[in-house]
């Protein structure tokens, strides 16, 4: 089935309110589906417009996109991407809604999209207007912003245990259906109610406002627990060989992700660390571990839940249940990373 060749159509929409039509950079995209990956395509920049065929990818997952940060105007507000099987004529919508250029939003010039398979006249809409129509979407309003702490949707903890909760079902409920009949395994992970979703609403609620203009994420964060992590790693107060293990191994993926030759952002790293953390079943030994981490004190409101030790370890509990799942990652996302 695999060595049918299709044609495929890809429609990149920009933001048309911030200037799209001034990008000077020059885009690609790598499309994945159940069957296999087209490897990196260029688009081209005056049209972002494309048809090109290969072997059927199957059911379209992910797109990676991206740019080579050149010229005077590099920074490109991506609305979402459209991909259409030109003999099925099934579309995928993969949203997008964020930057991609350096000093803006996390500073990423690569982002991975998961997508959907598009109804009919959502669709048409987007093919007519190169925009689609932004009431409908108001998430995606909210993330053309740059994205802090203090400008996404405040939830209570009650509401992102519930989120989270709501994630990790999302997965056992997908591995408790027979095979063919799984959804993608990509969007439970990194789709706009997925499990790395759900763990920033958890990072972020309590995080200390930054200084006016400056924009703080959560892998600054990481970054930090990182350095500590490393220094105190031949003092007494690693000599618990749990604790020793875990802060190693948390080590030692930050270091990969960070030693990355790709260009993605701050966010994308953090999805990137959820989603081998998913894979390698870590999780909830990361969360144990940053939770007893004493720059909490500094970096986080005394009512955050990272701070709850009941919240974080019913979080921890409720993390627990994906050890049993066999969590594949796609190639695209993995790329470049050496763990």
């Amino acid at each position: 089935m695999n060595r049918v060749v299709i044609p495929y159509h890809v429609l990149v929409i920009p933001s048309k309110k911030l200037g799209g039509s001034m990008f000077t950079a020059n885009p690609w995209i790598c499309i994945s589906g159940e069957l296999g990956e087209t490897g990196i395509l260029q688009i081209p920049k005056s049209i972002l417009e494309m048809t090109f065929e290969c072997q059927n990818l199957g059911k379209l997952t992910t797109v990676l996109i991206g740019h080579d940060n050149s010229g005077l105007y590099a920074k490109w507000l991506v609305d979402c991407i459209v991909v259409r099987n030109e003999i099925t004529g099934h579309a995928y919508k993969f949203p997008c809604g964020r930057w991609l250029g350096k000093g803006v939003d996390d500073g990423s010039l690569e982002r991975i999209l998961v997508g959907e398979l598009a109804t009919a006249s959502q669709e048409t809409d987007e093919r007519h207007s190169r925009t689609p129509p932004l009431q409908q979407s108001p998430s995606m309003i909210r993330r053309f912003v740059n994205i802090t702490p203090t400008s996404r949707q405040k939830l209570n903890t009650g509401q992102i245990q519930e989120s989270v909760g709501e994630a990790i079902n999302g997965i056992v409920k997908h591995f408790h259906k027979p095979e063919k009949e799984r959804g993608s395994l990509m969007l439970l992970l990194c789709g706009e109610n997925g499990l790395v979703s759900a763990l920033e609403q958890v990072f972020h609620h309590g995080f200390k406002s930054p200084r006016l203009f400056k924009s703080i994420f959560i892998w600054d964060f990481m970054e930090k627990a990182y350095v500590y992590f490393e220094s105190i790693e031949h003092t007494e107060l690693a000599q618990e060989e749990n604790w020793q293990t875990r802060a190693k191994n948390f080590c030692k993926f930050v270091a990969a992700i960070n030693g990355s030759p790709r260009n993605i952002g701050k966010d994308g790293k953090f999805q990137l660390l959820v989603c081998l953390g998913a894979r390698d079943h870590l999780l909830h030994h990361w969360i144990a571990l940053l939770a007893d981490c004493p720059l909490i004190a500094q970096m986080y409101e005394d009512t955050a839940l990272i701070k709850d030790h009941t919240l974080v370890n019913s979080l921890i509990r409720v993390l627990q249940t994906l050890q049993e799942f066999n969590i594949t990652l796609e190639t695209s996302m993995v790329k470049g990373i050496d763990i």
